[in-house]
């Protein structure tokens, strides 16, 4: 393999640019704050209703309650559902902590069922086998932005008292077969994390549904089970997306249709370079890129390269030395983890998870990333495996 020393007067490319996204957005973001500043409606300002009506709008629902986190968002819509110890709960393996430990609160048992190994989401058959009398939900992930088969997990779960929960933290936007993330299921749950594709400035997050009632148990939820004040009927959580947060996304939500536009153009274009650069293979061994799956309308929160013959960690490290940012997501499948050692998952007991967690390198895709800034991470892969390298000039 090719391993050339770095320039040292090379410009990095980072994973994720964070502040170049929001440079553009700066005077407006901070005006409208600080408005927020001087009203002191800090919680329940009229943004965080205005960003309800974008997010179900855009998710094609009838409403959408905000919230802190996304991963407060997936533990609501469980405890909205009173699912409890005895029940079970579908989810992947393949995924952010969050999509489990949300299960692990409301002390119902972890079903975990491997994934489809193209797509990186749950796989229909794998659900189709795990469900049992005691399934309560199914908890599919948009996985790195692209839709999992809502179409088959949907008829899986009909008629049988089992809710879906999208878990559409990473894929705002998106669709499958036309119809938008977050209106498949009986809930969507979105994430505002910085580095989303809808990302705010520190946590939030939102759950989008068709069900007035549903919606109005999740909010009873998020406030204590208070209703009137210091009346509790449950004992809820308390989990609010204030004003500042829900200001400063409802500019940058008038952006988001751009936003992924420009991620699927770098998506395209990294497509063609690889392609052209003559290292992709159909080789297990070989250098794989992401699959789009022909119903779905992908976001792309993250590029997916799948490096095989054990060469992933080699490549990042190359890739770290030409100063060039790459991401591991996940290097540690869920039921692998030490804290869910005794529900007694084995090694190959999810072979595609396991496999995946071994192979996949994330490169940057952010919507700002620019032509010559991709030109240079194709090239420092084509170099690692002394391919035919493309010009380092965009």
């Amino acid at each position: 393999m090719m391993n050339p020393q770095p320039s040292s007067n090379i410009e990095p490319v980072a994973l994720l640019d964070v502040g170049r996204g929001n440079q553009p957005l700066r005077d407006e973001v901070l005006s409208a704050i600080a408005e927020v500043y001087d009203s002191g409606r800090f919680l329940f300002g009229p943004a965080v209703s205005e960003l309800e009506q974008a997010v179900a709008e855009t998710c094609n629902t009838k409403t959408a309650v905000g919230c802190a986190s996304g991963s407060d968002a997936l533990l609501l819509a469980l405890m909205a559902n009173d699912i409890g110890p005895g029940d079970e709960v579908i989810v992947p393996s393949f995924t952010f902590f969050a999509t489990a430990s949300c299960v692990t609160r409301v002390g119902a048992k972890l079903v975990f069922v491997d994934i489809d190994p193209q797509t990186y989401n749950l796989s229909p058959e794998a659900v189709a086998n795990a469900i049992t009398p005691r399934t309560r939900a199914i908890i599919p992930v948009h996985l790195f932005g692209q839709s999992a088969a809502m179409d088959e997990i949907t008829r899986l779960a009909e008629g049988k008292g089992i809710s879906v929960i999208e878990d559409a933290a990473q894929a705002i936007g998106a669709a499958y077969h036309g119809r938008p993330v977050g209106s498949w299921g009986q809930c969507g749950c979105i994430s505002f994390y910085p580095t989303k594709n809808l990302g705010g400035i520190g946590d939030g997050g939102m759950l989008s549904t068709n069900s007035e009632s549903f919606a109005d148990r999740v909010r009873l939820c998020a406030s204590h089970g208070m209703r009137p004040r210091y009346y509790h009927s449950i004992v809820g959580i308390n989990s609010r997306l204030d004003t500042i947060q829900a200001t400063a996304l409802v500019i940058k939500m008038r952006h988001l249709n751009r936003y992924s536009q420009m991620r699927r153009d770098n998506a395209q274009r990294y497509m063609q370079m690889f392609q052209e650069a003559g290292i992709v293979s159909e080789s297990a061994d070989g250098v794989q890129l992401p699959y789009q799956d022909p119903a779905a309308l992908h976001v792309w929160n993250q590029f997916s390269l799948r490096v095989g013959g054990g060469q992933r960690d080699a490549l990042r490290e190359h890739l770290s030395q030409q100063k060039i940012g790459s991401e591991i997501y996940y290097p540690i499948p869920l039921h692998q983890q030490e804290c869910y050692a005794d529900l007694g998952y084995g090694a190959g007991s999810l072979p595609e998870t396991e496999r995946a967690a071994k192979e996949i390198l994330h490169l940057p895709i952010y919507p700002e990333l620019t032509e010559q800034e991709q030109t240079r991470v194709v090239a420092a892969v084509a170099a690692y495996y002394g391919a035919n390298s493309i010009s380092s000039a965009a």
